[in-house]
């Protein structure tokens, strides 16, 4: 630099080192920089700051600075020529270098044989100065025996031929070349890397110092001295930038050597000089055992190409942790490693590769590393199927799988750039690596186990990967290769048949899962919150884990799949809802029988002492239900129902979008299948033939349910009133007489009934559980008022209590608007108040109503059902006459029907009156088509015959 016109000052001001360790000065190195940089111009020039920079940046420290600086100085303020060179230099930091200069004895010795050793390279043509090398490197011969004046013939020998191989021309004749340009380069290439790698912060790698450009400029003063020029420093800063880059993985530092290589490869030639002094520095390297022979420039490229390739031909491996990094390496090994050899083992640089060389050369890496990735990972298999517990070729899919979809979305995004078909050979080569091995095992596959199952789904998985990694580049145009459809379809063909084989399997198993589930089920509440039964929630467990396991399977399925799988929930449900519908008992089982008919008579009534009949005689199937049945596993049992509608829907919906997201078997041996294919190779199915799936299925289920909860609701109502009220309400109500037993003395027990259901109900259902109580009340009440038996009889006085009395019933339903809807309550109880109202009709008016009651009739005089009396039916009218405190009724029975007075009610008769007699039955019936009327008395008086002889079998028999 001396030489070159920069000026160098002494540092004779700066403070001595305090410490030999010159890094210890390094911390926050760069806040002093800047600091010397904006007080450089009162200590030294811009050139100054920068020296000092990289004397740091090259780890001299400042006592070896001063004095490399004073024997510069010296030398150059004794030289008279323009030019110097590295020998020179050497020659003139040896001559008068004395060993008290360095800090230490070894500091020194190493210093001397450096110089030593660069003469000796510098000058290894010349065989006569040899021995003078070696006195200068003997420190016991230089530094004690010789003496000054000894030391420095020699050193002016070696000068004289320094001086002789200096002063001989170059051999390109270019501007500024000298001998030592060619005969020298090795040593020249390896000091100018050393200066170039002075731009790295000696602190971080990775990372260029903010000088770097000054820096840079600075060293190519040195060009002259060491035979450097444009195009060589490109080739040697690419070199240095590509091996700190390899030292630090820093993806900035490979950008730049891709730049660097790229002005290397740039079409502008250098001059034929030039080329042909790049040329002239020839290296040697080895290539499978034989020895090659390249240039410089070529010989960089040729080691940076082989690292690259080493990388890329199995960049899954390499690039695994840093894939990031795959772009910046793929882009230098396709620009710096264009080269091909002639037939003579010469290599050329292509400077201008075509795209179908680089795709090919792309194409290779892609095949390559595929073929490394599916290698290695087939020697873990086994290993890991042990531990795993899984198919050795499920764990290979998986592997698989793995490397294709970061060929799909890491590494192919990159490599499709220069070559559009690398997805296609990645998937290609994987496709048949697997294939090979899953041949056999699907050979041998004859029912769905666990090996079965598991190797399908990964198989499939796996295709469904490699069949977007093979159709990525036709995507956008809605083009897809249909490569592996063959292998998916051949998989489909062989799961089909057992796919459906496995469904009905489960078909049994569930039905009988169910049927113990329903069996063992004692209808309590789960709890307090959950108030369905354990069965219902097992049920539903069962089919949702019958349902995953076939989603899970991820299979290729079709439609008739689908239908199976549809099936088996239909008929576990329906069986299930069926064990509970016949589990019920008909509602009539509850209702106590209509005693016999008799009429009222004043001084015979306070002497009918018998009680009414409580129930028929059940058989013992029937009474076990009914012992069963109690109120509150009735309600449970609602809840269940409603419970499974719920679930109903929820499973639908769940099913519905699982289906939506299975991988369809296409079969195209159904032409009549509406189907497409979409984007991702998906076959959707006609939704509408699914959808009648659906509905066939799940709405038919929902129609049970709630035909189900409907039975049971009004089986709650009749038992609630008929069974656990008949007592209190059904017997005593009015028993006696209506002012001892009115409706308000029972209504604590009506709440306590009434708080128990609600308790128990889910909220859902208490609207309608209540309505059907209150229905059922009604029709108690009905009762009692027309079926009420021989203690109850009814005055126009007891008519205004009674009304009273269902006012309250329907202000209790009411519950001062918690409860039941008052039009509602209203429009139920209609019928309960046209009743009171025939009570409230003088005698003569109801036997008018009788009289003329003609197809409105009931189908006799013992028995009707409930819930079809209506106020011209001529059962409920003579029911009323019956019931009715008045004379001219009784005198009426007594003269038109003959029936016994309430008097002579005997209990041990009741069997043989409840007999059903055909004849009066008969009579009942032909009475609907008369009308009577005074022009009708005949037809009457025939009639009224008629129905004596009828009742003469009960006529001495009481209620």
């Amino acid at each position: 630099m001396v030489c070159s016109g920069l000026e160098i000052r002494l540092a004779e001001g700066k403070k001595k080192e305090k410490s030999p360790r010159f890094l210890a000065g390094l911390k926050n190195k760069r806040e002093k920089r800047h600091s010397r940089s904006m007080s450089g111009s009162l200590a030294f020039d811009r050139n100054a700051v920068l020296i000092e920079t990289f004397r740091t940046q090259m780890q001299i420290s400042e006592a070896m600075d001063a004095l490399i600086r004073r024997k510069l100085v010296r030398l150059a303020s004794g030289k008279s020529f323009g030019q110097i060179d590295v020998a020179q230099i050497a020659l003139g930091l040896l001559n008068g270098t004395m060993k008290s200069e360095f800090q230490n004895e070894k500091s020194y010795i190493q210093w001397k044989n450096r110089q030593a050793n660069i003469l000796e390279e510098l000058l290894s043509a010349e065989q006569s100065v040899g021995t003078l090398f070696a006195k200068i490197r003997n420190f016991e011969e230089w530094d004690i025996k010789m003496s000054p004046s000894e030391c420095r013939d020699v050193l002016f020998s070696i000068r004289n031929v320094a001086l002789t191989l200096s002063s001989m021309p170059g051999n390109l004749g270019i501007q500024g070349e000298t001998y030592y340009w060619s005969a020298g380069y090795p040593f020249n290439i390896r000091l100018y890397q050393k200066l170039l790698l002075g731009v790295f912060d000696i602190l971080e790698d990775g990372r260029l110092i903010e000088e770097a450009d000054e820096i840079l400029k600075l060293i190519k003063s040195t060009w002259p001295l060491l035979g450097i020029t444009q195009k060589l420093h490109d080739v040697l800063y690419g070199w240095v930038l590509f091996q700190q880059f390899v030292g630090t993985e820093e993806a900035m530092l490979l950008d730049y050597a891709v730049r660097k290589v790229r002005n290397i490869l740039s079409p502008e030639d250098a001059g034929k000089k030039e080329t042909k002094y790049l040329e002239s520095l020839v290296c040697c390297t080895h290539q499978n055992g034989s020895e090659i022979r390249l240039n410089l420039v070529q010989s960089i490229l040729w080691s940076i190409s082989l690292w690259c390739d080493n990388k890329l031909l199995d960049y899954h491996w390499h690039f695994r942790q840093k894939p990031c990094l795959f772009k910046g390496v793929l882009s230098m090994a396709l620009v710096a490693g264009n080269q091909k050899f002639d037939a003579s083992g010469n290599m050329e640089l292509m400077l201008d590769a075509s795209d179908e060389i680089i795709a090919s050369k792309v194409r290779m890496y892609a095949e390559r590393s595929a073929e490394a990735a599916c290698n290695r990972v087939t020697g873990a298999i086994n290993a890991g199927s042990k531990v795993d517990k899984k198919h050795p070729l499920a764990l290979l899919a998986s592997e698989l799988k793995s490397i294709a979809e970061k060929q799909l979305t890491v590494y192919h995004p990159v490599l499709r750039h220069w070559c559009a078909e690398a997805g296609v050979v990645s998937a290609l080569k994987l496709h048949r690596f697997y294939g090979e091995r899953l041949e056999p095992f699907l050979k041998n596959i004859s029912c769905l186990s666990e090996d079965v199952k598991q190797v399908l789904a990964a198989a499939i998985l796996l295709e469904n990967y490699l069949l977007e990694l093979h159709s990525s580049e036709r995507v956008e145009n809605g083009v897809h290769s249909p490569l592996m459809l063959d292998f998916e379809r051949k998989i489909g063909e062989i799961a089909r048949p057992i796919i459906l084989d496995w469904v009905i399997a489960q078909h049994a198993r569930i039905l009988e899962w169910t049927g113990r589930a329903a069996d063992l089920e004692d209808w309590e509440p789960l709890s307090h919150q959950q108030k369905q039964a354990a069965s219902a929630v097992e049920v539903f467990r069962i089919i949702e884990e019958t349902i995953d396991q076939f989603f899970e399977l991820r299979l290729p399925v079709d439609i008739t799949h689908l239908q199976a799988l549809l099936s088996i929930i239909f008929h576990t449900l329906d069986a299930y809802l069926q064990k509970v519908v016949n589990q019920l008992v008909d509602n009539h089982n509850l209702y106590p029988p209509a005693p016999p008919l008799t009429r009222y008579k004043e001084m015979a009534f306070p002497s009918a002492k018998k009680k009414l009949v409580e129930s028929v005689v059940l058989d013992n199937a029937v009474n076990k239900k009914l012992e069963a049945l109690t109120t509150s596993k009735l309600c449970v049992r609602m809840n269940t129902l409603q419970y499974m509608q719920k679930k109903i829907s929820t499973l639908e919906d769940g099913i519905r979008e699982s289906w939506s997201a299975v991988r369809l078997f296409k079969n195209q041996t159904c032409p009549d299948v509406d189907s497409r294919w979409t984007s991702n190779g998906i076959l959707e199915m006609c939704s509408e033939s699914v959808d009648e799936l659906f509905v066939a299925t799940f709405d038919c289920i929902r129609d049970s349910a709630a035909d189900a909860i409907r039975k049971t609701c009004e089986l709650v109502g009749a038992r609630v009133m008929f069974w656990d009220l008949r007592e209190p309400f059904i017997f005593n109500l009015y028993h006696g007489g209506v002012e001892g037993a009115r409706l308000e003395t029972m209504l604590p027990q009506f709440d306590r009934v009434l708080n128990n259901v609600c308790a128990l109900i889910d909220d859902t259902l208490r609207d309608i559980v209540v309505k059907s109580i209150f229905k059922a009340s009604l029709e108690g009440y009905a009762w009692v008022l027309l079926d009420g038996g021989p203690s109850r009889a009814f005055s126009d006085f007891d008519v205004v209590m009674m009304e009273d009395d269902l006012n309250i019933l329907k202000d209790l339903f009411v519950a001062e608007g918690e409860g039941l809807p008052r039009s509602l309550v209203e429009e139920e109880a209609r019928f309960a108040h046209q009743i009171l109202s025939l009570f409230s009709l003088r005698a003569e008016s109801v036997i008018q109503l009788l009289m003329t009651s003609s197809e409105h009739s009931s189908i006799g005089l013992e028995a009707h059902k409930f819930g079809h009396r209506h106020l011209g039916d001529a059962h409920t009218l003579i029911r009323v006459l019956c019931h009715k405190k008045e004379r001219e009724a009784s005198k009426f029975l007594k003269l038109h029907y003959h029936l016994p007075a309430s008097s002579v009610y005997d209990e041990a008769a009741v069997e043989d009156a409840s007999v059903k007699s055909p004849l009066m039955a008969d009579l009942i019936k032909r009475s609907a088509s008369f009308r009577w009327s005074d022009k009708g008395s005949s037809s009457f008086r025939s009639l009224k015959k008629k129905i004596q002889e009828a009742t003469s079998d009960f006529r001495h028999v009481g209620w």
